[in-house]
């Protein structure tokens, strides 16, 4: 009997460890490390030089949220021979990543948007939907700030409030949707943590998110903007942008 529940126990281990999955295919499943974003980063900045500080970046509507407006696009530096092929992690080889840019214009660097948020916060939407086909409004909780509301699990049926898991401290955080019913990922804890944790000069009115994208390989995707108010992080209401 002790043989009989060992053999499957050590089946489930082994699977979960990813014992049973090709090298390749484990890879693509694993966080960028720091060679590999430093490699596309020397690729980007590479492609700047010869191209006269133009980036290669997909094309995008200018009502982008700027944390998903810059995604690096591949082909053109492998167009340019600079890189021959697409890194495992990234979305386009079938990874969990799209690799981005942020201050392109001015001093342009690879960070990585996580793409088990959007998958996360797309299930949370097609319940949404399905309420909305029925009712007038969103499926309004509690208000947590000016026009940003936590979601009533009750009236989306629910089991437990969604959440996503932080790519910054793996924490895991709230989803909050604003008065038309956007999901967006509420940062605030993580937030809350950078401004203790490193250095910055940020005063009411500016855009804090960067100091996540400034000093992590991952970028804040899918939020609201956020500000200073006391020390601590607030949503960024339109008057004070």
């Amino acid at each position: 009997m002790k043989y009989t529940i060992a053999i499957p126990l050590l089946f489930i281990t082994l699977l979960l460890s990813g014992c049973f999955y090709p090298n390749s295919q484990l890879s693509k499943n694993q966080v960028p490390n720091d060679v590999q974003l430093e490699m596309v980063q020397n690729a980007v900045d590479q492609y700047v030089e010869r191209q006269q500080g133009l980036v290669p970046i997909k094309t995008k509507t200018n009502d982008t949220p700027i944390f998903e407006k810059y995604l690096l696009d591949f082909s053109l530096l492998k167009q340019e021979g600079i890189m021959q092929s697409v890194p495992g992690t990234a979305f386009e080889n079938g990874g969990l990543y799209q690799y981005v840019l942020i201050t392109p214009e001015d001093n342009p660097r690879v960070k990585l948007i996580d793409l088990r948020i959007s998958a996360q916060l797309r299930t949370v939407k097609q319940r949404l939907n399905v309420y909305r086909s029925e009712h007038i409004y969103p499926p309004f909780g509690e208000e947590v700030a000016e026009g940003v509301f936590s979601i009533d699990t009750e009236l989306l049926n629910l089991d437990e409030v969604p959440y996503i898991v932080s790519p910054f401290t793996q924490k895991n955080l709230p989803i909050v949707m604003d008065i038309d019913g956007n999901l967006y990922v509420d940062y605030s804890q993580d937030l809350y943590e950078a401004l203790q944790k490193f250095e910055h000069d940020y005063k009411q009115g500016d855009d804090i998110r960067y100091i996540l994208a400034e000093n992590y390989p991952f970028v804040p995707a899918y939020s609201l903007p956020y500000t200073i108010k006391n020390n601590e992080p607030t949503f960024l209401k339109q008057e004070e942008k």
